[in-house]
């Protein structure tokens, strides 16, 4: 049952992936119906990500409270209404209001099914399980480049993913019974939901209070850790470029390369698609290489994809490019999440990672529609620029993290040798 199961959540993470990439490839066409300036697109990527960020440092109580199943029905089915909502929409105004839901379903499905796995299931299943969202992220705009393709509405588009995403809610309703099934059989008791009791626990007297009050202010204490500022910009630049690539890069070929719509959807399907392959890949790749390895490995891709997106070379080479890029970034964000034991200890890996992860939904919130403001205002001939600043700054504190592991090294070799 438990195997079978997986498949459930293998689809669940492929249906969190689809939505991500549609407003990229769709926004030259939108933009237009719309009349509306494109930097706007920035605005609507700006609040899904803000509302991811709250629903993922929510999701915590939520999930305790009522389960990973429920929790993910309801996310679900949240970024499906919202999903109909953008295929029927007016007016701008309301892909802003729709964004809410979308942000905050999309919050509490990762983070719900990220902690499902890891507690019930082999670590190798984590790694491809992100392959999962890959495959997603890279269905939708081969998805909406079809209808564009055509001649059709992007809209349609917009209402095919949102059916899909309702077929998965028809299909986690049915399924809710098996969640908590699993995790018992897992021995896990966490997914249960909380008990109402626990709502209702003894208020700690004054004195206890106050040392919970100065528990609360500590936790910004792993910014004072050595080390953890530039892992933390790492994640940053990192979902920077991801992100970027993602919301601009058909924006990019269509306006500076001169590459028709759906052309340039079907090269950032490839982008995605890259990413996916790669991360799956990587999963083997992790028995013969280190995280250390992959990393810059990783970098390194994206670094020549975007020299190569400098270059004044023919289109051949543009989508050689966005193949590059998308299979650096392949290992970098789980190796990161990886190495976070390895560099910082057992007892405060937890902590650190809910700093990199806030730090990532920060970088896709930012970045994106800093450089749309900025492009839009100047030109979208400034992309590769752009992304090129943020693999030098995404290098550089890479390898200040790798250099302050290796004289933590030395360090503890040193007095074992005296």
């Amino acid at each position: 049952m438990a195997t079978l199961f997986l498949l459930v959540i293998y689809a669940a993470f492929i249906s969190l992936g689809l939505p991500d990439a549609l407003l990229g490839v769709a926004w030259p066409v939108m933009q237009v119906d719309y009349d509306v300036p494109v930097s706007l697109a920035g605005i609507i990527s700006m609040t899904i990500s803000v509302n991811t960020i709250i629903s993922s440092v929510l999701s915590g109580r939520i999930l305790k409270r009522f389960g990973t199943g429920r929790v993910t029905f309801v996310s679900v089915l949240a970024t499906a209404i919202a999903l109909l909502g953008f295929a029927l929409s007016p007016g701008f105004l309301w892909l802003v209001v729709l964004a809410i839901p979308l942000g905050l379903g999309a919050g509490s499905v990762d983070a719900g099914l990220n902690d499902y796995v890891a507690r019930n299931y082999e670590a190798r299943h984590m790694s491809w399980l992100h392959s999962f969202w890959g495959v997603g992220a890279m269905t939708g705009p081969v998805i909406i480049g079809q209808f564009i393709s055509q001649g059709e509405s992007w809209r349609n588009g917009y209402l095919t993913v949102s059916i899909i995403q309702f077929a998965l809610v028809a299909l986690l309703f049915f399924t809710l019974p098996v969640w908590d099934k699993v995790a018992r059989s897992k021995h896990s008791p966490i997914d249960a939901p909380a008990s109402p009791a626990a709502d209702h626990a003894p208020v700690p007297p004054a004195g206890k209070r106050k040392t919970a009050l100065g528990a609360a202010r500590s936790i910004f204490r792993p910014l004072r850790i050595d080390g953890v500022r530039p892992v933390l910009l790492v994640f940053f630049f990192y979902c920077g470029v991801e992100a970027t690539m993602g919301l601009w890069g058909s924006t990019y070929l269509v306006r500076v390369k001169g590459i028709d719509v759906a052309s340039a959807a079907g090269w950032v399907s490839l982008f995605f698609g890259s990413l996916t392959v790669g991360r799956f890949i990587s999963g083997f790749v992790t028995m013969r290489l280190t995280s250390k390895a992959l990393i810059r490995i990783g970098e390194i891709s994206i670094l020549s994809g975007v020299i190569l997106l400098l270059l004044p070379l023919p289109d051949l080479f543009t989508m050689i490019s966005f193949m590059l890029i998308g299979i650096g970034c392949a290992p970098i964000f789980p190796s990161m999440l990886h190495e976070t034991p390895a560099h910082f200890g057992d007892a405060e890996a937890q902590n650190i990672m809910g700093f990199q992860m806030a730090f990532a939904y920060v970088g896709m919130s930012l970045l994106p529609p800093i450089f749309g403001a900025v492009a839009s205002g100047t030109t979208f001939m400034l992309f590769p620029f752009v992304l090129l600043a943020y693999v030098a700054l995404m290098l550089f504190n890479s390898e200040r993290i790798n250099r302050h592991m290796q004289r933590r090294q030395q360090e503890a070799v040193s007095p074992a040798a005296a």
